[in-house]
């Protein structure tokens, strides 16, 4: 088996949470186009669900396969969003954005009451870092903006090229909002909570890829098998009480 195959064997699992009549959020990039698919047979048989794309691709995607879509301005609160990601730790802390839909990824799976993140056995890592953390930025300033993110980096003990992403020709890419991605090449992460709160701080970063404490299971499949992993929030909840 290929990771071809382990990402359709994590979506199959996942569509047994989807129930008639959810609202629900598509996630984008190749392991979220699997679920998609199979979504998309589900409703030709018969399934009835709303969904809020995160990106054009899964737009035109979810479209062309009958998927019914609407936006949050129309429904703000989901059930449920069901997503891939770059990497994911034994705590569930993920890096996302590879495929530049970061932004609106985390928009849709903080309106969601629950996400679901789905994923090859490659992407389970014991440290976060080794794929390089997206950042959406705006074009204005981009290089005060770059100074700023290398130097709150080294603050929290981290330093790596900052790269520009660019397209095929030599272009910038640019995110279905227009802005910029920036890939920090860090290496490990060890502390992603200091890094996210850090990265806030930047007014030109509109968001990082860093999904700290927004994955409520994942689903990772492999040459073992699917693994079923459940978040644990019971510390953060034993501070607070």
């Amino acid at each position: 088996m290929d990771a071809n195959t382990w990402k359709r064997q994590a979506a199959e699992r996942a569509l047994e949470f989807v129930e008639d009549g959810m609202t629900l959020g598509l996630g984008t990039g190749s392991t979220a186009a699997a679920f998609v698919t199979l979504l998309g047979a589900k409703v030709k048989g018969g399934l009835d669900v709303l969904c809020v794309p995160t990106s054009e691709a899964t737009r035109i995607q979810a479209e062309s396969l009958g998927i019914r879509l609407t936006t949050l301005d129309d429904v703000p609160f989901l059930d449920l969003t069901i997503d891939g990601a770059d990497e994911l730790d034994g705590e569930l802390r993920l890096i996302k954005g590879g495929g530049g839909a970061l932004l609106r990824e985390k928009i849709v799976a903080t309106a969601s009451d629950g996400m679901i993140v789905i994923a090859d056995a490659s992407k389970r890592v014991e440290r976060l870092g080794a794929f390089p953390l997206p950042l959406e930025v705006i074009p204005f300033g981009l290089k005060s903006t770059l100074a700023l993110i290398e130097t709150l980096g080294a603050d929290c003990g981290l330093a790596g090229e900052l790269r520009l992403r660019t397209l095929a020709n030599g272009e910038p890419y640019r995110t279905d909002s227009g802005n910029l991605i920036v890939d920090a090449h860090y290496g490990t992460i060890a502390d992603p909570e200091m890094l996210d709160e850090a990265l806030k701080l930047v007014p030109g970063v509109v968001e990082n890829g860093l999904f700290l404490g927004i994955a409520d299971l994942a689903i990772v499949a492999g040459p073992e098998g699917v693994e079923v992993i459940e978040a644990s929030f019971e510390e953060l909840g034993e501070e607070q009480s």
